[in-house]
């Protein structure tokens, strides 16, 4: 059974945004059920790593049969070994740390303004920096309003420090994790790495180097962990949800979406995710919408809105592939 072109692009754009939504508010709830940060991590890369993983190798057996030198990391990774620890440690291992981590001191409506309203701000910048891209009149503005935005969500966090307040932590760790999630985007367009290939090689790089670190630091006591008080359903979810679903499934799904509505129209539907999560924190998790939050929630869409509203499409295609989308 064959589903047009149409359908398999709105079922793409349906599934990122609920599951990009989802990430936030159940990475939230779950930082308040037992599972520590350092945990949640680990369940996500192995649960993507028993996707990605058998399918890297397989990717490169026709290869490794010819007898060509293909991939790093023992055929785990599909990318070479530098550009597998580049894009490893930014897009797998640093940011999922930074991401869990926020989730603890910081509420999910503050990470639905400052880590995908952030993203925008972030590689534009990076671009404009390593890539020499230009900032069009347009899209600066729209990025005037992001940062309006992140200032009021995050400037009343901070001054609530002054009171002894620890949201500001966690504002600083979603505003991180956006960077380095953007500093990945930024290096794979630079290198012109496939999307599916890239989502390989950071598993790959954090299985092979978290997994045993995580695995040796909590045998030592060294690092906390709550796995052995964790109920098997509740690991299994987050490997289920985090890995495969976060991973995995949002990032085919992204690619998809991109190649039927491309890129400007792609953006534009994932800007509804800040909303929606914001509103899902409120539904499900209690979370007070304040004023602050409503009015730097307006403004961080508004401004990936109008940035990608007004940008004019390129005359020629870019060359390297869409990056996948990771929340």
């Amino acid at each position: 059974m064959r589903f047009s072109s149409k359908t398999v692009g709105l079922a793409s754009a349906v599934v990122t945004v609920l599951i990009w939504t989802g990430f936030i508010v159940i990475a939230r709830a779950s930082a308040s059920r037992g599972l520590l940060p350092m945990d949640i991590a680990l369940a996500r890369i192995l649960g993507a790593s028993a996707i990605l993983l058998p399918w890297a190798w397989w990717l490169m057996r026709p290869a490794r049969q010819a007898g060509a030198q293909v991939g790093s990391l023992w055929g785990l990774s599909p990318l070479p070994l530098r550009q597998t620890v580049q894009t490893g440690f930014l897009g797998g291992f640093l940011y999922a740390i930074l991401a869990y981590t926020g989730f603890v001191y910081a509420p999910a409506t503050h990470a639905s303004v400052l880590m995908p309203g952030s993203l925008p701000l972030w590689t534009t910048l990076l671009a404009w920096l390593f890539l020499r891209e230009k900032v069009a009149a347009a899209r600066a503005v729209g990025l005037g309003f992001i940062v309006l935005g992140d200032v009021l969500v995050g400037g009343a966090s901070l001054l609530m420090a002054f009171d002894g307040g620890e949201v500001w932590k966690g504002d600083l760790l979603f505003m991180a994790a956006a960077l380095c999630w953007s500093s990945y985007s930024v290096l794979v367009r630079s290198q012109g790495f496939d999307a599916v290939r890239a989502t390989m090689a950071i598993t790959a790089f954090a299985f092979v180097c978290f997994v045993p670190l995580f695995a040796l630091l909590a045998a030592l006591q060294v690092l906390p962990t709550q796995l052995h008080q964790a109920p098997w359903s509740e690991i299994l979810f987050q490997a289920v949800f985090q890995g495969v679903g976060s991973v995995v499934i949002s990032g085919i799904t992204f690619t998809q979406m991109v190649r039927h509505y491309g890129p400007v129209r792609s953006t534009m539907i994932t800007a509804l995710v800040p909303g929606l999560s914001a509103l899902g924190a409120v539904w499900f998790l209690g979370e007070p919408l304040h004023w602050n939050l409503l009015a730097g929630l307006a403004l961080v869409t508004s401004g990936i809105l109008f940035g990608v509203r007004q940008a004019k499409k390129p005359a020629v295609a870019p060359t390297s592939p869409p990056t996948g989308g990771q929340p």
